[in-house]
């Protein structure tokens, strides 16, 4: 199975790992972390996102959340989706 991963399990940041997912099974994401109860919602919602402005249906995303920001958050699963399907289009 093809992976990417972006960022780091530092505090303030996050690992994104995305997985490629069968065409049709949609996006589907995993989260561990501290503050996850409490920032769950804004996670996801930022998450898909991202993924639906880079065009991604068919994903399997894990979130290490370490207190990242939405700004960083944004960023490191734009660079792993990017990074999955063979970088930039």
């Amino acid at each position: 199975m093809k992976t990417a991963q972006a960022g780091t399990l530092e505090s303030m940041d996050c690992l994104v790992t995305a997985s490629a997912a069968e065409r049709g099974k949609g996006i589907f994401i995993t989260m561990e972390g501290a503050n996850i109860a409490r920032f769950r919602d804004s996670i996801l919602k930022t998450a898909k996102a991202t993924l639906l402005e880079l065009g991604i249906k068919d994903v399997v995303l894990s979130i290490q959340f370490n207190g990242a920001n939405d700004v960083v958050l944004k960023a490191r699963v734009e660079a792993a989706a990017r990074t999955l399907m063979g970088g930039e289009e």
